[in-house]
């Protein structure tokens, strides 16, 4: 068997490992954050209308208008749903519920009526920016094209490669050197030590070949598992000059856990003896990291009850590292009777007997607000007030992220790839929020409505974010307490592998339905 020839050797060398994708860069800037449950319930409506914690992450000048102190506490649960259709195969997941929080801390207001800076204020937050707890199912029938194919054709170079400088090689010793060569990406090497993808040398001819592209009807099966989120620290401060214009700024640190676990299978329907039954790649990822960002923002007020917002958020700059453990099974059935056709590697085959890893640097998209709000009743006192309607329009440069080598692993060359691919799958988009609140004395109620647009460049992918929410509000002698439901209501696309260009790519089509309670505790001081 030709693996025993260079097994040895494979337990020394060094290895391709996967680097970044374009999909890394969208995970990580298309969200949606959470927020107080207040400002939650509005539909996260928080560029204008300021008085609120939740500001220090939307539009910091909103601090502006505290004159007191406040200390807040967002805990919340999450409901998890999901179907999908994959090649004409519908498939949902089991619902599952997560604990999770919005945005908690604590503001410093104080105001000065001899100054034309009326007040100012300092606060500092904590906010779950993004939420990656989820669960991906899919599967269905392919006569197309399998996983297995840009593999191939990638051995299928680096054999071309090696015939051309020696065409003396035998195929044992080009396989060999496959295994060994640090430009040839771990899943090609896996496949290569299973046989999944082999050299055909029936009549004198050499075909590189995988075994499940020669299957007629393969079926698919996809599930992935991810777990964590971004979590932001920020301190925020905001002036106020004249109760009629608001400045303010934040510095956030984001804190990023991502966990992901993927099981991939290919199998054959008919199960003749065609050397091929199936193949399984099993995937544990991880990602963390910390960054910094900057929002800087403005309100004014034209009239006492009109306000106008502007804001402005800076690519959270990232350090990130990524470690991840593989694993691929194939069962060649009688290809190696009467011994079994089933064979497995692992990834530390190829690494030394360590999991592979990676550091990295990454640019998330430039985001910029313009915010209005109509206050009814508008008073200095805002207990007289009767309630409001606000909506922001979000600008996000989804094509802006970008890559770059934090070591020596992966070169600048291969990031500069990744962004190229980058600016031509994604497009910028804009993110709509708008929400109101009717006040009855200590009692609110409070709607909201938020779709932040598609930032896939491609017509055929359809995509979307869109939150429905509601909730109560009581306020009474310095204590309040917010109840707010949010119901998600989610598009997007998923990609189990990649082909060669110009072959087309099958996706699948996901649709999400979840649902948020988020409750909010506050104490004046």
């Amino acid at each position: 068997m030709i693996k025993n020839l260079f097994l040895p050797v494979c337990l020394f060398i060094s290895i391709q490992i996967n680097a970044q994708l374009p999909e890394d860069a969208i995970r990580m800037g298309w969200t949606i954050p959470s927020g107080t449950a207040r400002q939650q319930a509005i539909g996260g409506a928080m560029g204008s209308l300021g008085g609120e914690l939740s500001a220090l992450f939307v539009n910091p000048a909103g601090l502006g208008m505290y004159k007191t102190g406040e200390f807040v506490l967002s805990p919340g649960i999450s409901f998890l749903k999901g179907k999908s259709e994959f090649r004409g195969t519908k498939a949902a997941t089991d619902r599952s519920s997560k604990f999770t929080f919005g945005t908690s801390g604590a503001v410093w207001g104080y105001s000065d009526r001899n100054s034309r800076w009326a007040g100012k204020a300092f606060s500092i937050g904590v906010n779950r920016t993004a939420n990656f707890n989820n669960t991906i199912r899919y599967n269905g029938l392919n006569n197309y094209s399998s996983f297995t194919e840009p593999i191939a054709n990638e051995f299928f170079d680096f054999y071309t490669q090696q015939k051309q400088s020696n065409p003396s090689l035998a195929n044992k010793i080009i396989i060999d050197n496959a295994l060994n060569s640090p430009d040839i990406s771990l899943q090609t090497k896996m496949a290569l030590f299973t046989y999944l993808v082999d050299i055909d040398t029936t009549n004198g001819q050499n075909t590189i070949f995988s075994r499940a592209e020669r299957v007629v009807d393969l079926n698919q099966e996809n599930t992935i598992t991810t777990k964590g989120g971004i979590t932001e620290v920020a301190f925020g401060f905001a002036g106020n000059m004249d109760n009629k214009l608001f400045l303010g700024g934040s510095i956030g640190v984001p804190i990023v856990n991502y966990e992901r676990t993927l099981v991939y299978r290919e199998s054959d329907i008919v199960n003749t003896q065609n050397n091929f039954n199936y193949s399984r790649f099993e995937e544990e990822y991880t990602s963390k990291g910390i960054g910094i960002n900057a929002k800087l923002g403005l309100i004014f007020k034209p009239a006492d009850f009109v306000r106008i917002g502007l804001a402005m958020h800076t690519p959270s700059m990232y350090g990130l590292k990524d470690n991840f453990s593989s694993k691929l099974v194939t069962d060649v059935e009688q290809l190696f009777a009467p011994a079994s056709g089933v064979d497995s590697v692992g990834s530390t085959a190829f690494s030394g007997g360590q999991d592979p890893g990676i550091k990295y640097d990454l640019l998330t998209p430039w985001k910029f607000m313009l915010s209005g709000s109509y206050v009814f009743r508008e008073a200095e006192d805002i207990t007289t007030q009767k309630g409001f309607i606000t909506a922001d329009v979000e600008y996000a440069t989804y094509k802006s992220s970008q890559f770059s080598a934090a070591d020596e692993s992966v070169g600048n060359d291969y990031y500069k790839d990744v962004n190229s691919a980058v600016k031509q799958i994604y497009k910028n988009a804009f993110n709509f929020r708008v929400g109101g609140e009717l006040k009855f004395k200590t009692l609110m109620t409070r709607l909201g409505f938020a779709r932040y647009g598609k930032p896939y460049n491609d017509k055929n992918l359809k995509a979307r974010k869109m939150n429905i929410s509601g909730g109560v509000g009581y306020r009474n002698k310095g204590v309040f307490v917010d109840l707010t439901y949010i119901h998600s209501l989610n598009k997007d696309v998923n990609f189990p592998y990649r082909l060669d260009p110009p072959r087309s790519n099958t996706f699948a089509d996901l649709r999400e339905s979840n649902g948020n309670v988020l409750v909010t505790v506050g104490l004046k001081f």
